[in-house]
């Protein structure tokens, strides 16, 4: 296979550009709103969207999934629902999540609190929430709505088991695969599921596109912890985990290879590094020398397998293709 990082986005999305433009068009509509207050900040959501991975995987898979002979055939509006239910409740837990972190950027854009205040990014946050969940029941999407509902719930424990074992700094790597399965993967394994369940897969299928997503979500997510001991400036400032106490894989790992003592006196430079740079450097010098950035890179190519089994078990298709491509894509990006 050609080198992942000459795949543009523009050519991976190639057999779903029509669904991407009238999804962007349909979703555009669907933040409408009467109060125009509301409607300001809605332009403004839509206005920062980001990459778009989020629905490309939903429609890829839909694709994929597709059972024949209907292949080539348009895409159910189901799939434009599913694709817009996840992109509501992702943003409503993407705006409360910029309460509860009082962060004024997200992406290089101004956070809905930063510019409007708390109570109205609070309020937005359960707009965007119950938007989502009336899409669905207006429809009758019922299983769409289990599958990305039961994605919300995840990430919140997710998140919460995380700032409970952040007070310790006890993780093990059993504990830290539970958070991101929940935290990161579980929302990239809502987006391939409800591809498949839009088009009438079957529930064998459904769960093999849910868990080919899961795969792709880790190792995601182990991709973004590898920015944190890297040097490119990708909107995530280098050491921001640590000085966050967070507790990700590289780090992890070269703490279970440490002396008693050597993980003493790094558990102490994470815990107390407020104000002290050198004290997050020396724990990325630490990882570094090892082998956790290693270890990681290497567990994160694992997961990227997984995933492309699983993948291949579909049958293969411009969709199954890009599928791949978008894989290679997460992990071989620079921000």
């Amino acid at each position: 296979m050609p080198n992942p990082s000459t795949f543009s986005l523009d050519q991976i999305q190639a057999p779903i550009a029509a669904e991407m433009t009238e999804f962007e068009h349909k979703f555009r509509q669907s933040m409408r709103t009467k109060v125009l207050l509301l409607d300001k900040i809605m332009g403004y959501i839509v206005k920062r969207k980001g990459k778009q991975i989020r629905p490309m995987f939903v429609f890829l898979t839909a694709r994929a999934a597709r059972p024949e002979p209907n292949t080539g055939d348009p895409l159910p509006d189901a799939s434009f629902r599913g694709a817009a239910l996840i992109e509501l409740l992702h943003t409503a837990t993407l705006v409360h999540d910029d309460v509860v972190d009082e962060s004024n950027y997200r992406r290089g854009f101004f956070s809905i609190n930063a510019l409007w205040k708390n109570k109205i990014a609070v309020l937005v946050g359960d707009y965007l929430l119950s938007r989502g969940l009336l899409l669905s029941l207006e429809n009758d999407d019922f299983d769409l709505l289990k599958i990305v509902s039961n994605a919300v719930r995840e990430l919140s424990e997710g998140e919460l088991l995380q700032i409970e074992k952040a007070r310790k700094l006890d993780i093990t790597e059993d504990v830290y695969f539970d958070i991101i399965r929940q935290k990161t993967a579980s929302l990239i394994a809502s987006c391939t599921a409800v591809g498949a369940a839009s088009v009438g897969a079957d529930k064998e299928t459904i769960e093999r596109a849910r868990l080919f997503g899961e795969k792709v979500g880790i190792a995601f997510q182990i991709k973004d912890d590898l920015f944190d001991y890297g040097t490119a400036e990708i909107g995530k400032p280098v050491g921001i985990d640590i000085k966050e106490k967070k507790m990700t894989l590289p780090l992890i790992y070269a703490l279970q290879q440490a002396s008693w003592l050597e993980k003493r006196q790094v558990i102490f430079n994470v815990k107390n590094n407020a104000g002290h740079r050198d004290r997050v450097q020396q724990v990325i010098e630490f990882v570094k020398k090892s082998g956790g950035l290693d270890y990681a890179i290497q567990t994160m190519k694992n997961y990227r397998d997984e995933a492309l089994a699983i993948l291949h078990t579909f049958p293969e298709s411009p969709s199954r293709t890009s599928l791949e491509q978008l894989i290679n894509y997460t992990i071989e990006r620079e921000k």
